[in-house]
């Protein structure tokens, strides 16, 4: 079967999405229409091809589906916070942003127990919270039934989907408070010009993968930079804006194949580089 095919070939249009700089909201409209497409797509594979295995089954409903849907229920919120977010000062853009990761940690309150069991990497409920028939076992507490049905769905799916895009909506709030918070510590840091004849010509996300391997590696002043001192280095460096790389970052860390993608790379081009000159 071809799903993760079918998703790989979706988060690189969503990462060209997410690397477009329009408007918010328009980001998160488009983000929905692109999304709803890839699982209708997935869900008609599904019910034309089913599955091979039970474990099959439980891989898709646990880890494949969620990667999609999480983004559709992140999408859709961003949209209702966005177009909701006060207009006048920092004061209350910052109460407003800390409000609403308030009301998404309440998500995780309410569903600790089946949190816990899907942060450990459990498994032992795996057969009756992922594959499609099992009673459900707790009432859902988020409204999207739109995309919820017996032959596409199981017990649990939408929750782990739901913990992905509020992990994804936390960090997009923290990132915008901090932005807010910066400007009005330093109001005229963002006149700061590119002066470097320098530019990054590949992609965001490969430069969000080196600053956070820079960040974890100690090697900036002695592991004690904050990672936003070292993105905001490499923005100012490259001239480039590099968006919600705590978003990103998640992207990153969710792949199923490589996580390190262009360090892997990387290390292939230095080590042939080496090569050819040992020729």
């Amino acid at each position: 079967m071809k799903y993760q095919e079918m998703i790989s070939e979706f988060e690189t249009k969503l990462e060209t999405l997410e690397s477009r700089n329009v408007d918010v909201l328009c980001k998160a409209e488009k983000g929905i229409s692109q999304t709803e497409k890839c699982i209708k797509d997935l869900r008609n594979n599904v019910l034309e091809k089913g599955f091979l295995t039970e474990e099959e089954e439980i891989r898709f409903f646990k880890h494949l589906k969620p990667q999609i849907f999480s983004k559709l229920i992140y999408y859709v919120k961003l949209y209702n916070i966005e177009s909701k977010r006060p207009r006048s000062g920092t004061k209350f853009q910052v109460k407003y942003l800390n409000n609403q990761i308030n009301k998404l940690q309440v998500y995780f309150n309410d569903n600790l127990e089946f949190y816990q069991y899907y942060r450990r990497g459990a498994t032992t409920l795996d057969v009756q919270y992922f594959v499609r028939g099992k009673s459900d076992l707790r009432s859902l507490t988020e409204s999207f039934h739109f995309f919820i049905d017996d032959e596409f769905s199981t017990c649990q799916d939408a929750t782990v989907a739901t913990i992905m895009a509020f992990d994804m909506l936390i960090v997009y709030l923290q990132q915008e408070i901090e932005k807010l918070e910066r400007h009005v510590d330093n109001p005229k840091s963002h006149l700061m010009k590119h002066t470097s004849k320098l530019f990054w010509t590949g992609s965001k996300t490969e430069l969000i993968e080196l600053i956070y391997a820079l960040h974890s590696s100690g090697a900036i002043n002695s592991g004690t930079a904050d990672i936003k001192e070292i993105a905001l280095m490499f923005e100012q460096i490259f001239g480039i804006d590099l968006g919600n790389y705590y978003h990103t970052f998640i992207e990153i860390r969710s792949r199923k194949c490589s996580k390190t993608k262009f360090l892997d790379k990387l290390i292939i081009v230095l080590n042939s580089r080496f090569n050819d000159l040992d020729d």
